[in-house]
């Protein structure tokens, strides 16, 4: 590799960087908190909305870990990253807790933490032949991870209703 290639790749993994921080701000903590130091982002403000807020919370935070199975991260930094979003959905679904647990978490600061610091490393990946391939099972596991997370918050609605009636 050159040194024109090896300059433009790091370009594109800075401006890829920059992007998922920005995103990931926006997402855990972008919201003061009145009289605290504290702050929320989107994300838990998104998965007050039932039913649909938390799927939407898991797309947003999929965009992260694609960029990072662009990036050529590790294969253990994506599965880091797919667990730090799967607690925070599977958390995230359970009413009133979850919304509490979502803007503690901050699933998508840590995964953008966890590309940062591949970023920085320094370390090149081996040319995987399947990326896009790694991106796919990524979102795949996203998804079913997204889907479970629904169905759990349809079964607790479900049972919380028949309890209240």
């Amino acid at each position: 590799m050159n040194q024109r290639e090896t300059g433009e790749i790091s370009t594109a993994l800075a401006q890829r960087a920059k992007r998922v921080r920005v995103l990931s701000q926006l997402l855990d903590n972008s919201i003061p908190i009145p009289g605290t130091d504290r702050r929320i982002g989107l994300d838990a403000v998104i998965g007050l909305i039932p039913g649909v807020g938390d799927l939407i919370g898991g797309v947003l935070s999929g965009y992260i870990i694609l960029e990072a199975a662009r990036s050529q991260v590790p294969t253990a930094t994506l599965v880091r990253m797919l667990v730090n979003v799967g607690i925070d959905t599977l958390v995230g679904v359970v009413p009133a807790l979850g919304d509490l647990f979502d803007a503690a978490w901050k699933a998508n600061t840590r995964n953008a933490l966890l590309l940062q610091g591949h970023i920085v490393s320094g370390e090149q990946a081996e040319r995987r032949p399947s990326v896009i391939g790694a991106a796919f099972l990524a979102l795949v596991v996203l998804s079913l991870i997204v889907i479970g997370g629904i169905a759990g918050a349809i079964y607790i609605g479900r049972l919380l209703w028949g309890l209240a009636t």
